[in-house]
């Protein structure tokens, strides 16, 4: 069975393996013991401090297989993208060019460089062991995370974001890196995604042009890419839009994947989750998962399992489910029932 928690000092090893083994383009996720336990301190800290309003708080969560002790994935929430320094996209939007005399209207394609997406809660460094790669594996390090959010709201911005994965090869080769950005800085993909998780990105989105890039103009291989997801980060991805994340506004800077956004009141754990109270016994047959959390902080934990519960009513959780759970008898905890 696997439980989503938040990290600690002591899970810098296995989180160092999971980002080794991380492909290019998890730039949250650096191979960098350094840049790791800061941030694994950085968590160790927001979950120490009574917050009531968002900051530049991270929240880092694991994945752990129970049986084995191991860890099998990773996800964040940044409480404030860009609280210190702009956190930027390019945006998609569509410039007209019209001639009254000639008769002409042309709506054209452009990437603006922006940073309208600062300030919102960032979902990032998602990572899942491909040995555990399952709908169920998938879906509980992408949304567990979205129950902590729900039981926590001061904790996180009013609107959210996630940056996908883009388009590139085996080799850390991207489309549409090499068509745009590398005329700007001369590196290759890899290396800009280093740079970019050691420096942050924002130090290498300056260098890039201020004004409209038209896509027209752009290489094939640079526009065919724009908006699209790696293959691996497909189900991710799907799995996100039935969340409600709209994806048709922004684009990744070195990449070009999608850069999703909601209102993170509408996001459907966040709006559909339950609270119930717990009682320990002997539950009853169930064939329904459910997506279900406690509401602690630092003792935050969260699992898929099979439940049989009705809204309103008290959940019955095995003594074995509840201590995985980190509950007890007459505790609350947050349910969202899977189709």
């Amino acid at each position: 069975m696997l439980i989503q928690r938040l990290c600690t000092l002591a899970d810098l090893p296995e989180i160092e393996r999971l980002a080794i083994a991380s492909p290019v383009g998890i730039t949250s996720l650096p191979v960098d013991r350094e840049r790791l336990s800061a941030i694994i301190e950085g968590t160790e800290a927001a979950m120490d401090e009574d917050v009531v309003f968002t900051g530049d708080e991270r929240y880092f969560f694991v994945l752990e297989d129970v049986a084995s002790g191991r860890l099998v994935g990773c996800s964040s929430i940044i409480s404030a993208a860009g609280f210190s320094q702009p956190f930027y996209t390019f945006r998609n939007e569509m410039f007209v060019h019209a001639c009254h005399e000639l008769g002409l209207h042309n709506r054209i394609h452009v990437l603006s460089l922006c940073h309208d997406l600062t300030g919102h809660s960032l979902l990032t460094g998602f990572y899942l062991d491909p040995t555990w790669r399952s709908y169920q594996a998938l879906k509980l390090n992408a949304c567990g995370r979205l129950l902590f959010a729900a039981s926590h709201p001061q904790r996180f911005a009013d609107a959210i974001a996630v940056e996908m994965s883009g388009i590139s090869d085996e080799e850390g080769n991207s489309p549409f890196w090499d068509g745009v950005c590398r005329h700007f800085f001369d590196v290759d993909y890899a290396e800009a995604e280093r740079l970019g998780s050691t420096l942050g990105r924002s130090v290498l989105a300056e260098l890039l042009p201020g004004y409209p890039l038209y896509v027209p103009m752009l290489p094939d291989s640079a526009q065919e890419v724009i908006g699209q997801v790696r293959p691996a980060s497909q189900m991710v991805y799907d799995i996100l839009m039935n969340e409600g994340f709209e994806s048709d506004n922004y684009i990744d800077i070195f990449d070009g994947g999608p850069v999703v956004q909601a209102r993170t009141a509408e996001l459907t754990t966040v709006r559909c989750s339950q609270v119930a109270t717990v009682r320990i016994g002997q539950p009853l047959p169930a064939e329904e998962h459910w997506l279900v959390a406690n509401e602690r902080v630092r003792d935050f934990r969260a699992c898929l399992c099979q439940l049989s519960w009705t809204p309103g009513e008290p959940v019955i959780l095995s003594e074995t489910l509840a201590q995985l759970l980190n509950v007890a008898e007459g505790d609350s905890i947050r349910l969202m029932g899977e189709a």
